[in-house]
């Protein structure tokens, strides 16, 4: 029996604090057949940050040249930056036989939906609103007016939760990354994922394990 050796495409998405980007580092950590999608940008760099690793960082003028070129699996414009999924990249990585998982918003998300129906979509949740506020604050990377806004936007994401095929609500990082890695083995041992086997050469196996069978006795 031979197993399909093209990877799974995953989409990891949840609001802003969530605590996604948290789960996709830890899956990264300790899934060598994961493969992690890096995504272009015109968001401004973070502290700590590095190009090509983190995302691709280009101006507004570089990243709409690559939708002239229809370089993106899907693309979006997210709190004033626009954010894209590169296909060459996606593509190199799912032939190999890696999964690939993206980190990604729900806008980006329903695209990829549209043009990739059997690709896996995972929700993550805040265990509640009140928690979510708090981990906004206290990253302290933005001006009271964006976590307002970001805070406003995950109630319309929250809406979006019955267009995915799982939810984890990340209360505890562990717990939640384990969740994500329970759905991604049950995903590979899908019955679809096997390809079909010679059934004449499969019964002539079996003849000669119970012709054996009978000499042994």
């Amino acid at each position: 029996m031979g197993k399909n050796n093209r990877g799974n495409l995953i989409i990891l998405s949840g609001p802003s604090g969530a605590g996604k980007g948290t789960i996709h580092n830890e899956l990264l950590n300790n899934d060598s057949n994961l493969a992690f999608s890096v995504s272009m940008t015109t968001r401004k760099k973070r502290n700590g940050e590095k190009e090509g690793v983190d995302y691709f960082f280009v101006t507004e003028e570089e990243f709409k040249e690559e939708i002239k070129k229809n370089s993106f699996l899907e693309y979006a414009c997210v709190h004033s930056n626009y954010y894209g999924t590169l296909k060459r990249n996606v593509e190199k990585d799912l032939e190999k036989g890696h999964d690939v998982i993206l980190e990604i918003d729900i806008q980006g998300a329903l695209k990829i939906k549209e043009l990739a129906p059997d690709a896996i979509f995972i929700f993550i949740m805040p265990p509640s609103m009140r928690e979510l506020r708090d981990r906004l604050v206290k990253r302290g990377t933005e001006s009271i007016e964006k976590i307002v806004e970001r805070f406003k936007n995950a109630y319309k994401e929250i809406n979006e939760i019955s267009k995915y095929n799982y939810v984890v609500i990340n209360d505890e990082v562990e717990k939640a990354v384990k969740k994500v890695q329970a759905i991604l083995l049950a995903e590979r041992c899908r019955v679809d994922r096997i390809e079909e086997f010679d059934v004449n050469n499969q019964e002539e196996l079996i003849h000669e394990l119970l012709v054996d069978l009978k000499e042994t006795k």
